[in-house]
């Protein structure tokens, strides 16, 4: 028997039944939605959403043996409409002649399909010819069609747990036919469950790389150490499928956040030539020219949105050279978390403090009986005073004086802050 088998440990402990499956009670307990259908005998068109590693792929296979249904599956990262069409046109025949029922056809990685992709999959889930699962890591909202989603439920999958993880790996290292034979005592989880992050996938690659290279003589004893140096040397082996790519964004978000352009182009090449969604990449560039830029440079935000726009349209290899640029500029901005760590305090302390009243010059009156209980009486409109503004309480009576925003230490943000000292009168302290 070879050092690392040809198929790799999670194919090889992919379950086999529903009863296998674990984690994910959310979905799958008796009080779950899919455990519901389950019980009706109805399946629906389903998006699962959720971090890889978290089991979606095996669910929709699993789904579909438990409903009895013939299963094609699809990769939105090689897949073309030719492949669609033609995968539908099987499935459509096996429909016909099987009393199995509509066979269900698995996209993974949907997120990557063009619109004209997806447009190719509907008439297919709107005549009933297929029932469509799909795979994606990114917000369905932002990258499936409404017309596709709005027949489809989605299901959010969450990062497996610490226990749900050793449960995987002790299952493994018991079942499993390769590993069965090694008696293995795992002395210490913590590297494992740190570079699984939630995912099962990136355990048992890990645990198999470990094990491989510490067993003598048909033992072998794991620590913290000895995982960290399987995977440090045999990091090809370990991201079979490119999943280190939450890693490497990480790395060109803190590149970028710390005002290095040459490290925010290195790690764009990475993902680039990694084979990387484009458009995930612009959508992280626009949420960081919010979040760590700011009224530092609200330019920033234009430049990230209208990358976005341009790779959308443009595709690669072009989107290279706009996402070059707009990282180059990001880096070089000035940097401001002000408007960031307002709203985070803002929802916490709102949280906190429960549903205040508002107050009664605030509110809405759109009914007779709103405007005699006073609503909006004693509002004061801005552009009737001199400057547009005139000093009156817009929190809550209990948050009066309370200051989210403070402005950073940055040319245009200093001016915010004098505006703030001098028509507030001290009333809030940046």
């Amino acid at each position: 028997m070879s050092l690392y088998p040809d198929i790799p440990l999670a194919e090889r402990m992919r379950p086999k039944k529903l009863s296998d499956y674990v984690g994910q009670q959310h979905l799958l307990g008796e009080q779950g939605p899919i455990r519901g259908m389950l019980k009706s005998g109805v399946l629906p068109s389903l998006l699962f959403w959720g971090p890889p590693g978290t089991g979606k792929t095996t669910l929709a296979l699993l789904l579909a043996e438990e409903f009895k249904r013939p299963f094609f599956q699809l990769s939105a990262v090689s897949a073309g409409v030719k492949d669609v069409r033609e995968v539908l046109d099987s499935a459509s025949k096996q429909g016909m002649f099987s009393d199995a029922g509509k066979p269900v056809l698995f996209i993974d990685e949907i997120h990557r399909f063009s619109k004209s992709q997806q447009d190719s999959l509907l008439g297919a889930v709107e005549k009933g010819v297929i029932t469509l699962v799909g795979a994606t890591t990114e917000n369905p909202s932002f990258e499936v069609i409404p017309a596709l989603l709005s027949r489809s439920r989605v299901y959010v999958l969450e990062s497996l747990t610490a226990e749900e993880l050793k449960t995987i790996a002790r299952q493994a290292l018991q079942n499993d036919t390769y590993l069965s034979g090694i008696q293995v005592e795992v002395e210490e989880w913590d590297a494992l469950l740190r570079v699984s992050g939630g995912d099962a996938r990136k355990l048992l690659n890990a645990l198999e790389l470990a094990v491989g290279m510490y067993t003598q003589e048909g033992k072998a004893s794991i620590n913290n150490e000895k995982v960290t140096r399987a995977i440090t040397e045999n990091i090809a082996r370990y991201d079979k499928t490119g999943e280190m790519h939450y890693d490497i964004i990480s790395a060109f978000i803190k590149s970028i956040r710390g005002s290095d352009p040459n490290g925010a182009v290195y790690w764009l090449a990475r993902m680039l030539n990694g084979g990387e969604d484009v458009k995930f990449i612009a959508r992280r560039l626009v949420i960081l020219a919010s979040e760590d830029i700011g009224l530092a440079n609200p330019q920033g935000l234009v430049v990230a949105n209208a990358a976005f726009q341009a790779v959308s349209v443009i595709g690669m290899p072009e989107a290279r050279i706009i996402l070059s640029q707009a990282a180059v500029y990001l880096a070089m901005s000035a940097k401001s978390n002000a408007s960031y760590m307002a709203i985070n305090e803002a929802m916490e302390l709102a949280k906190q403090t429960g549903d205040l009243p508002v107050p009664l010059a605030l509110r809405n009156a759109p009914t007779k009986l709103m405007k005699e209980l006073g609503y909006g009486d004693e509002y004061l409109y801005p552009h009737n005073y001199p400057g547009n503004f005139t000093e009156q309480e817009y929190l809550p009576k209990e948050l009066s004086g309370t200051a989210f925003y403070r402005p950073a230490q940055n040319r245009m943000e200093e001016e915010f802050r004098k505006r703030i000292e001098q028509i507030w009168k001290g009333k809030y302290t940046p």
